[in-house]
């Protein structure tokens, strides 16, 4: 299940309580369901976990390694949760500047892109960016190699975007190239797959498991964009032993993360920053701008430029934005505490 020495470690103040590990493999909202040692079961959060979290983000995910009170004939209760080694996460839709775990403990991230209309190296910039602030590695698997009209051109376009990134193409409905996958399938290994609607991950799901696990749609014909097939993350066992969660197809990936988040994912365009004459160059008119010349020489595509500046606008904006949620917060729970104080009857002796 991917337990190893670290996690071992952290669970040894936990083991005089009388609980166990077990790791968190579906969340159904109101409960959990969760893997031991030995056997699957349902569990609860505690309340004094609930009470202590600030944020969804600090209660059990998918692919948590949990402490775990063991109820026979009832419900378990999850009282911690254990130190997490990655975290896919993003911002919540709409306006709300809150983080969502799509999924925590994860080796490796399969960045699944459909080769029909939908194909898109914008979007795999930013999972990208998004896959290197989890902790994770990323590999972009290319799908639907079956109807790709070019596709040693399509995988070269991807390659000069996901630089030291493996890519690999394979076709899930005719179960053709999944050997590919085998380096990162190891048993006990954790991938992640993430993508948007319709590129064909629950398809992808259900060869390797070799069974049909997931409920599978047709694309819309006229842009190949999918509904959502899969409706909650879920954590699966290989048959080669490899764990797989699988997610909900994405409509939009609202990045969580500072400035700093896209940089991985344009090493050149960084580099090329780096070496302008000016250390705060905006690249329009200033003189010796490294990125301007590289466009002019045709050695930087512009519109790779663009979306960094696109990514590199969009997380400042969060950054501010998270930061005033945060001072907000603070705010709040002082005059709470002053509130509390003013109340309490012995707090009139120390004014």
């Amino acid at each position: 299940m991917g337990w190893n020495d670290l996690l071992a470690e952290s669970f040894v103040p936990h083991a005089a309580a009388g609980t166990i590990p077990a790791r968190v493999t579906r969340d159904d909202a109101s409960r959990y369901l969760v893997w031991t040692e030995t056997e699957e079961c349902y569990a609860e959060t505690a309340g004094r976990l609930k009470h202590r979290a600030q944020s969804r983000a600090e209660l059990p995910a998918v692919g948590d390694w949990v402490v775990l009170r063991r109820q026979d004939g009832g419900i378990s209760t999850i009282t911690d949760i254990l130190p997490r080694s990655s975290v896919f996460s993003r911002k919540v839709a709409g306006e709300t500047t809150e983080e969502q775990i799509v999924a925590a403990n994860v080796d490796t991230v399969f960045l699944v892109s459909g080769l029909d209309h939908d194909f898109n190296p914008r979007r795999i910039e930013r999972y990208l960016t998004a896959t290197w602030e989890s902790g994770a590695s990323p590999v972009v698997v290319l799908n639907k190699a079956d109807v790709a009209v070019d596709l040693a051109a399509a995988v070269a376009e991807v390659e000069s975007v996901a630089i030291g990134v493996p890519v690999v193409s394979i076709s899930a409905l005719e179960s053709r190239g999944l050997e590919v996958l085998s380096p990162w399938l190891v048993p006990g290994s954790t991938v992640a797959l993430l993508g948007s609607s319709g590129v064909g991950k629950s398809t992808l799901v259900n060869a390797l498991c070799g069974e049909s696990r997931q409920r599978t749609h047709a694309v819309r014909e006229g842009d190949s964009r999918g509904r959502h097939t899969t409706t909650h993350r879920e954590l699966v066992r290989l048959p080669g032993g490899a764990l797989l969660v699988d997610t909900p197809g994405m409509r939009e990936l609202q990045l969580w993360g500072g400035e700093e988040s896209a940089d991985t994912a344009f090493p050149e365009v960084v580099a090329l920053a780096d070496a302008c004459r000016f250390h705060d160059c905006r690249h329009r008119t200033e003189p010796d701008c490294a990125i301007r010349s590289a466009i002019e020489r045709g050695d930087l595509d512009p519109a790779r430029f663009a979306a960094w500046q696109k990514l590199q606008r969009e997380l400042a904006h969060f950054a501010r934005r998270h930061d005033a949620r945060a001072q907000s917060e603070i705010r709040a729970r002082w005059k709470q505490v002053a509130k509390a104080h003013r109340k309490h009857p012995k707090s009139e002796r120390w004014q």
